[in-house]
């Protein structure tokens, strides 16, 4: 659990503090997920005390921050990432179209690393994953799919966390709720992804007699997933997004989106005092 105090005039300098680093080159780890024309659309480019994650950025804002692409640093170098704020202030991890532009059949270096363009196709990178939901707060991990008729269908795991690389990037997940089916814990046809490694094409960790990353559908490989033996979800794979009955062969989804937010926060106290909410 996290505790937050966020003053008013203390949000309201963070966010204003824009000083001539604004004119300077663009710092991120990760700098190559977003287009050198797109650059100047970083939101909060110049703030002096970077946010942990984009919810830190909304409390920052005293709430009126907007969608788009935001500097944060969940550890010792900043990441750009794109912030779902009207949605509660997530951090967008992963996001696929089907029949993507985008190729998903990625090595483990750059499944670490991440790959795509943060304002469209991505993902995020392992290591970041890791940072993000290492603490100290708890971390949660919401879930959106759009199939062709439009129709949306969330959930939420809580906790979530994705280990170190020297685990393998194992896959942490608490209890489920949503609209959507439980596809990575609930072990409905043999397919159980918590607790698993990641497993790439170029490094197999799952527990299939062939690497599940390199398995394909109509010519597409599978791409990197915490996969069982194989599935019973994978977002990563663009010509099928697959999440049980949901999203599937029969059943096809035009989008799916995997993003993070803390799970238990504080809110902003007019008064300056501090109270724990439950999300």
């Amino acid at each position: 659990m996290e505790w937050r105090c966020w003053l008013p005039a203390v949000a309201t300098a963070l966010l204003l503090c824009m000083t001539e680093a604004d004119k300077e080159h663009l710092q991120a780890e990760n700098l190559s997920l977003l287009p050198v024309n797109q650059h100047n659309k970083v939101l909060n480019r110049g703030m002096k005390v970077l946010p942990r994650d984009c919810y830190d950025m909304l409390i920052a804002s005293s709430g009126t921050a907007r969608d788009g692409v935001y500097l944060i640093q969940p550890h010792d170098s900043p990441i750009v990432a794109y912030c779902a704020m009207q949605e509660g202030g997530w951090t967008i991890v992963q996001h696929i179209t089907v029949n993507s532009s985008v190729d998903f059949d990625r090595t483990w270096d750059e499944y670490k690393n991440g790959f795509g363009d943060v304002t469209g196709d991505h993902w995020l990178g392992n290591e970041h994953l890791h940072q993000l939901t290492r603490g100290p707060a708890r971390y949660k991990l919401g879930v959106k799919l759009v199939d062709q008729d439009a129709v949306t269908k969330t959930g939420e795991y809580d906790p979530f966390l994705v280990e170190e690389e020297s685990t393998g990037y194992r896959l942490r997940l608490g209890l489920f709720q949503g609209t959507a089916l439980d596809a990575l814990t609930l072990d409905t046809e043999n397919y159980l992804h918590d607790n698993q490694k990641f497993t790439t094409k170029d490094r197999d960790n799952d527990n299939y007699f062939q690497n599940c990353a390199k398995l394909e559908f109509q010519g597409v490989p599978g791409g990197g997933w915490w996969y069982d033996a194989c599935a019973g979800a994978n977002l990563n794979r663009r010509n099928v997004i697959y999440w049980q009955k949901d999203c599937n062969k029969e059943r096809l989804c035009k989008y799916a989106w995997m993003m993070v937010r803390p799970s238990e926060t504080v809110k902003v106290i007019h008064s300056g005092h501090c109270r724990k909410e439950e999300l």
